[in-house]
């Protein structure tokens, strides 16, 4: 089933493109979602006339995501944690922890945007990519410091 897109999809594409899925996946979630619309000569001419828009929605974004990536780019988050011996931590760093706290930096970026592996253990100093965007990707690094008990 072809549909034109109407936001940008991970994996399928961006806003504007038509693409051939199967019918239960446009069915069940792009309509549903709001992601996707029934290529129709009527949508298509919608998309037409929504086509500078898109772009500057799409170029605006990059933007963004580009002036954000270089604000956070190698950015040194400490973050005290008790910790035992062998320099290990009591609990983890979650990705959650992590986005509150570029938060309490002054930044906005979302949980699914940071790709953690697996949960931080250790002390010492560990990379964590942010994809803030397909085509803009940084890292910034977490150092979980010990608390002084």
């Amino acid at each position: 089933m072809k549909v034109i897109l109407v936001e940008n999809v991970d994996k399928l594409g961006v806003a504007g493109d038509i693409v051939d899925v199967k019918r239960g996946y446009a069915q069940n979630y792009l309509f549903k979602q709001g992601l996707a619309m029934p290529k129709t000569p009527e949508n298509l001419n919608i998309v037409k006339t929504r086509k500078k828009a898109f772009e500057a929605k799409a170029a605006q974004a990059l933007a963004d995501a580009e002036a954000l990536a270089k604000e956070l780019d190698q950015k040194v988050l400490e973050m005290p944690v008790k910790a035992g011996e062998g320099e290990r931590l009591y609990g983890a760093i979650t990705v959650g922890d992590i986005a509150q706290k570029i938060r309490e930096e002054g930044f906005e970026v979302e949980k699914r945007l940071i790709k953690l592996g697996e949960p931080i253990k250790t002390l010492g100093e560990h990379k964590v990519e942010l994809r803030l965007h397909p085509q803009v990707k940084t890292e910034v690094i977490i150092k979980p410091t010990r608390i002084e008990e």
